[in-house]
């Protein structure tokens, strides 16, 4: 996973390509990048005239860049210094309102063996913050309830005291707000007082840091600050630190201080619980039978099971359609058409092997082939950045291979691809026809 810092900054790659530099620093030096909303990205410009002459001029440039990279229409939005602030008010209340409602609780948290762990140590982190599991570091695949648990703490927290100061953030924010602090010229005691003197420090995807030299070092006396003054911090990642590359080794043992806990994907009981549990939240009833071919169909992603629901829920209300497994079946379509989990491992593999002209037996088998070596190392890569299957099960579709070797082969792809052009140009063929299939 990219941030939109990583993003933007391939963006200007490909814009050096068409235009020269000079052009380059002349109307972009003031531009930042502030979020990837949806499928837009959001720009902020302070300058009305450069602002005006890239909406007008350069627009194409980026957009077509953006499809390189996406291999999907995405928006650009330039906002000016009253959209900015606009926009980062919004940003603020919408974690601070979600602390506050009853949505996203330890009561709303569907315990099952997959997260059992994880959930206990946020409810000892929230009855006691700074006392026990300091930082506490929650790690697992998109979608499995890691954001779920630090609202969980923070409501708890905020109902036992109003004064306490919450700070909740994501790995890409703080870069964004770094980069814009030291580029603005604002003062960097301001940036720092607003991180440093929180009461709880709850970081979502903290893993973008990872490779970001200046803002790890800002981060790591951020972290020393909260640490040494006992207050409560609270890290979610895709990923282990160990599993880090760019991570700064002083980052890496500090987040391995406290309680590393991981969320694994939901077995069938809980994701049938899980179902259910939403759909009375939603106001109505889901029975055991539909729960579970829900269940059966959907096997990875919590977030996708709730948004199926909300979705029948929808066609119950609207349509008066009944909800049957024909519902599911169209709730689950509609879904994939604009859903970032409509492609499965299934369709990654059956692209590969049609790339390479192997069969997937060759592919899943135990063939060390060169050709089908390369082949399979795609396809971990691939899998592990186009879908939520966690590190072991990618690793069992290939023979029962463990998660060391999923973690080898993904390295090793990345590496020659930014070593290798005509290699990076593979992976991105392959990439942009299974996306063509969508």
């Amino acid at each position: 996973m990219q941030s939109v810092s990583d993003i933007w900054s391939m963006i200007l790659t490909r814009l050096r390509e068409d235009l020269s530099e000079t052009t380059i620093k002349t109307w972009f030096d003031e531009t930042t990048v502030v979020a990837l909303e949806g499928n837009t990205l959001i720009l902020h410009c302070p300058n009305a005239f450069k602002r005006s002459n890239i909406q007008d001029r350069f627009l194409p440039n980026i957009e077509e860049g953006l499809r390189d990279i996406f291999s999907a229409e995405i928006a650009v939005k330039l906002l000016d210094d009253e959209g900015l602030t606009r926009y980062q008010k919004k940003e603020a209340e919408q974690p601070a309102s979600l602390m506050e409602s009853g949505e996203f609780t330890f009561e709303t948290f569907v315990v099952g063996p997959s997260n059992k762990l994880a959930c206990s140590a946020a409810r000892a982190v929230a009855d006691a913050p700074g006392q026990h599991y300091n930082p506490l570091f929650i790690y697992g695949d998109s979608g499995l309830g890691k954001t779920h648990l630090l609202y969980a703490i923070a409501h708890v927290i905020r109902q036992k005291s109003r004064d306490c100061r919450i700070l909740y953030i994501k790995g890409d924010e703080f870069i964004n707000d770094y980069i814009e602090t030291v580029r603005s010229g604002r003062s960097m005691n301001d940036f720092r007082t607003k991180y440093r003197e929180a009461d709880l420090m709850l970081v979502d995807d903290i893993q973008f840091v990872a490779g970001k030299v200046e803002t790890q070092n800002e981060f790591f006396h951020t972290f020393n600050a909260l640490y040494e003054t006992k207050k409560q911090i609270v890290l979610t990642s895709d990923r282990p630190p160990q599993e880090m590359a760019q991570l700064d080794d002083r980052l890496r043992t500090r987040f391995e201080w406290g309680l590393m806990v991981d969320v694994q994907p939901p077995d069938l009981e809980t994701r049938i619980a899980i179902l259910k549990n939403k759909a009375v939240q939603l106001g109505f009833l889901l029975s055991d039978d539909i729960a579970a071919y829900i269940a059966s169909k959907i096997t990875a992603n919590v977030r996708q099971m709730e948004g199926t629901v909300k979705k029948i829920k929808a066609f119950k209300d609207l349509d008066g359609m009944e909800v049957d497994k024909a519902a599911v079946d169209r709730a689950i379509q509609d879904m994939s058409k604009y859903s970032e989990f409509v492609i499965t491992p299934e369709n990654i593999i059956a692209e590969i092997c049609r790339y390479f002209r192997i069969d997937e037996t060759q592919i899943k088998g135990q063939s060390r082939s060169r050709d089908c070596l390369n082949a399979r190392q795609i396809a971990m890569y691939l899998i592990r950045r186009m879908t939520s299957l966690s590190l072991n099960d990618t690793g069992n579709l290939f023979g029962g291979r463990d998660h060391a070797t999923v973690i080898n082969s993904i390295s090793k792809v990345e590496k020659k691809m930014k070593s290798d052009p005509a290699y990076a140009e593979t992976v991105k063929a392959i990439t942009t026809n299974i996306n063509s299939t969508k």
